[in-house]
């Protein structure tokens, strides 16, 4: 009795261990899903997830220098009550507001729109465009972080002879949010 017990409890370490591992696995994709194409390598080769971690490393040691040449500059108060709003007006200074970014990883399709509170439109319309485009919706979520909107749409091609033309849908999605 007690061999059936330690059987069943090496299976259910072994479920756990390879459930972490899947799970660690999507975590990694989804941070080299993250990384602007400016800091990927430019090989064919597939990364491995050393190297994906080692470009996101990279990029966040770019981004805290942008962080730190902006505090010299006096762009960003250190005190705790303005940070949040001298952060907020860095962050729409840089861009306006809504904001479309199509990242395609063949066959893979990553969405991303950034809209205001007061600037919003209709999800159902932006997966529309998407399945319009050939794209089957895959994981759809958002946050709103004070006055923004962040989406994010991962889908995929439903044909993989047709593709997807991500400047199209890029396109499309630019005329449906305006």
């Amino acid at each position: 009795m007690k061999g059936a017990g330690d059987a069943a409890a090496k299976m259910e370490r072994k479920t756990v261990e390879k459930n972490r591992r899947m799970h660690m696995k999507s975590l990694c994709m989804k941070l080299a899903s993250l990384i602007p194409k400016e800091y990927a390598t430019n090989s064919k080769d597939m990364l491995s997830q050393v190297d994906h971690l080692d470009q996101a490393t990279s990029y966040i040691k770019d981004l805290r220098g942008r962080i730190e040449r902006m505090k010299q500059r006096g762009d960003i108060r250190t005190s705790a009550e303005g940070t949040n709003k001298d952060v907020d007006r860095e962050m729409t200074t840089e861009f306006r507001l809504p904001v479309v970014e199509v990242r395609h990883h063949d066959p893979n399709l990553e969405v991303v729109l950034i809209s205001g509170l007061e600037k919003r439109f209709k999800f159902h319309e932006v997966l529309g465009v998407l399945e319009e485009e050939g794209a089957e919706v895959v994981n759809a979520n958002f946050s709103v972080v004070g006055d923004m909107i962040f989406h994010t749409i991962h889908s995929q091609a439903v044909s993989s002879r047709l593709g997807l033309e991500a400047s199209r849908v890029s396109e499309r999605l630019k005329e449906l949010i305006r």
